[in-house]
């Protein structure tokens, strides 16, 4: 998913988005969501959220 598409769903959850890195605008919409704050943790082989909205770029 592209930078401006990420930070179009971090504003609809009125995040700042500002020069926030990728990895920590969908961190902050994970935590928005209620949902652990897992993108680009190394956790994508084993988290189990095959539907996860992150999951093609998620390492």
């Amino acid at each position: 998913m592209k930078l401006d598409e990420i930070r179009e769903i971090a504003k609809q959850h009125h995040i700042k988005t500002g020069k926030l890195k990728k990895a920590e605008l969908v961190r902050a919409i994970q935590q928005a969501e209620g949902n652990e704050q897992c993108f680009a943790s190394g956790k994508a082989a084993a988290c189990g959220q095959e539907k996860c909205l992150w999951r093609e770029d998620c390492d």
